[in-house]
């Protein structure tokens, strides 16, 4: 008789604590449910930048939501079987004391990486410099960030020690080129050419978000005039649009006879 009863309260419990597990489940599932749909969340109204922090909070608001749920039907159900949770908990807070001692860099990474997503610093996507390491934002976690360089490599950094970066993303740069030309032919002759060419490129080159202008003769050299000019173009495309503006400009030169002029030694034989 007494086996059977002491069967029949074993059974009770293994319910009691199934009962636990499916409440766990199923209020999981309403903030998942809740964190998914909500307009908070929803990355459909934000722009395109913004849209790997949404990502990055969601993945942190689901993961500490999980956990904390998986550790109360844990201790629900340890003192279903009697184990004296008040007892536990202490425990647990002397240990997480020791356990903060000994994880201090960890925590500093965290709350690092935390206010790294929420205040916006740097996204995927975004060039930084940190360390005279420049590369692209590959990757942004709650404990490091991977920055990728031109040649390849992968730097990752402790997000503590993500300070006194350049965030060359953030607004658009200037894309600047000297051109050399021959004093045969006048500072107008040279603006008209080169405007007529702007007026081409106009809208030609995806990479530029403002206006072609001519900044003037920058200097006097001993073979040539150097004239300036410059444009804006989205983040970091500089180069890229230096390169295609160089050879559009050779190729109007050419087409307008306006020389380029090269390095030349004159060689004078002294007469004895």
């Amino acid at each position: 008789m007494l086996k059977i009863f002491s069967l029949s309260i074993n059974i009770k419990n293994i319910l009691i604590a199934l009962v636990y597990i499916i409440i766990g489940l199923i209020v999981y599932t309403i903030i998942s449910h809740f964190v998914n749909k909500s307009k908070i969340f929803n990355e459909k109204h934000l722009t395109k930048e913004k849209n790997q922090k949404v990502k990055t909070i969601k993945s942190i608001t689901l993961n500490i939501s999980k956990y904390i749920i998986a550790i109360l039907i844990i201790l629900a159900i340890l003192s279903l079987y009697g184990v004296n949770v008040k007892s536990i908990l202490a425990g647990l807070g002397i240990g997480t004391a020791i356990l903060g001692l000994a994880f201090q860099d960890l925590a500093k990474d965290i709350i690092a990486g935390i206010f790294i997503i929420t205040e916006g610093k740097y996204e995927v996507g975004d060039t930084i410099e940190i360390d005279d390491f420049m590369g692209e934002v590959i990757e942004v976690g709650l404990k490091t960030t991977k920055i990728k360089n031109y040649k390849g490599a992968v730097k990752i950094i402790s997000n503590r020690n993500m300070d006194n970066i350049i965030n060359y993303s953030l607004n658009n740069s200037l894309a600047v080129i000297d051109i050399a030309v021959s004093y045969d032919h006048s500072p107008k002759e040279v603006e008209d050419v080169l405007n007529k060419l702007f007026a081409k490129l106009e809208g030609t080159i995806k990479e530029v978000t403002g206006s072609y202008q001519i900044l003037g003769i920058d200097s006097l050299d001993d073979s040539a005039v150097i004239y300036r000019i410059a444009v804006e173009v989205e983040p970091m495309q500089q180069f890229v649009v230096e390169r295609k503006l160089k050879r559009e400009v050779k190729i109007a030169f050419d087409k307008e006879n306006i020389k380029i002029p090269y390095p030349q030694i004159e060689v004078h034989n002294g007469k004895k």
